[in-house]
C-alpha cells in the first residue's frame, strides 16, 4: 500500500526506489539500534568520558534506547542574533523556555551556546544532556577569516 504512494508522489522517477548502491556495500554500513554505542563506539579511541556521555544522549528523550538522536540546536549568539531567531516567537529569548522546549518536546539532548546553557545549567543539566555549540569564525575581526 505504501509503496504505490510513494510511486505516485515519484511519478516518472519511480526508478529511484530500485536504486542499489554500487560503492558501500550495505554490510559496512553502521545503523542505528540499541546497542549502538557497543557495536560501534565502544571499540573506537573514543575517552570513557565521552562514551558516558553519548550513552547518556541515546539513553534521553522519547528516541531513548532506538539508537537514533533528535538533538533541538539552538544558536543565538553573535552570527546568529536571538532576534532574527525569536522575534516571532519572543518567548525562547528565555534560555530557560528553549531547555524546557527540548525537554517537552523529548529530544535526547540540546546544543546552544555556553551562555544558554550556562544561564540554565544548575536546574537543568541534570535532566537533559546539554552540547556546548562553539564556532570558531573570527568575522569581527579584521581582515575577516574564518575556519
Amino acid at each position: 500500500m505504501m509503496i504505490e504512494k510513494i510511486e505516485g508522489w515519484l511519478g516518472k522517477d519511480r526508478s529511484l526506489l530500485e536504486y542499489k548502491c554500487k560503492g558501500i556495500p550495505k554490510e559496512r554500513l553502521h545503523l542505528p539500534g540499541p546497542d549502538f554505542i557497543e557495536r560501534v563506539l565502544i571499540p573506537s579511541d573514543r575517552p570513557v568520558a565521552v562514551l558516558r556521555n553519548l550513552r547518556w544522549m541515546f539513553k534521553t528523550g522519547r528516541l531513548a534506547d532506538t539508537g537514533y538522536l533528535s538533538i533541538l540546536p539552538v544558536d543565538q549568539g553573535i552570527e546568529h542574533s536571538a532576534g532574527a531567531s525569536f522575534a516571532p516567537n519572543p518567548i525562547y529569548f528565555d534560555p530557560e523556555k528553549i531547555i524546557e522546549l527540548a525537554i517537552e518536546g523529548g529530544c535526547n539532548a540540546v546544543a546552544s551556546t555556553v551562555g544558554v546553557l550556562g544561564a540554565v545549567a544548575r536546574k537543568y543539566a541534570h535532566r537533559i544532556p546539554f552540547i556546548v555549540k562553539v564556532n570558531h569564525n573570527e568575522l569581527l575581526s579584521y581582515p575577516n577569516t574564518y575556519d
